[in-house]
């Protein structure tokens, strides 16, 4: 796509964003910690069923140092419902390790995020992006598929 075609792309796609995004509480912080729990519940999960998750799991966890010392048990209790385990566990994995060589911080680097269990390409691109405010690509199948629509848009109108 030619770059004065991806200006208007963008400008066109981020109003229709601004007037149809969802009102969500992962969007109104930029604390690192909560975007990643959204981000990794949000993995495969429909947004109206994460939302009470959310809220409660970091009522029960507010802080990567609470998760990391929280028992598996109380973890997994706290996510029965969301499906998945496997996020629960990678997730408690992941809080240990960034409290023992982090010092508790989520790490701001794209290579040492991709270290951790359970971050993958889109969640270490989201919290770059979203929580550090990096110029860093998340991109997920919604937006492979947006992007493909506009593709295929745009060859259309090449013929």
């Amino acid at each position: 796509m030619p770059a004065k075609d991806f200006s208007t792309v963008r400008r066109k796609l981020l109003t229709w964003y601004k007037h149809h995004q969802r009102n969500l509480p992962w969007r109104k912080t930029t604390d690192a910690y909560a975007i990643w729990i959204s981000e990794t519940m949000l993995q495969q999960t429909q947004v109206k069923t994460v939302l009470p998750y959310y809220e409660r799991f970091l009522s029960l966890f507010p802080t990567v140092e609470a998760l990391a010392r929280a028992p598996f048990d109380r973890v997994l209790h706290a996510w029965a419902g969301l499906g998945y385990y496997r996020r629960a566990e990678s997730l408690k994995t992941a809080a240990r390790r960034i409290v023992q060589e982090y010092r508790g911080k989520i790490p701001r680097d794209y290579h040492q995020l991709r270290t951790l269990p359970g971050i993958g390409d889109y969640t270490a691109g989201a919290l770059l992006s979203i929580a550090f405010g990096k110029n860093y690509p998340a991109i997920d199948g919604n937006v492979t598929r947006v992007l493909g629509r506009l593709d295929s848009t745009h060859n259309e109108t090449q013929i």
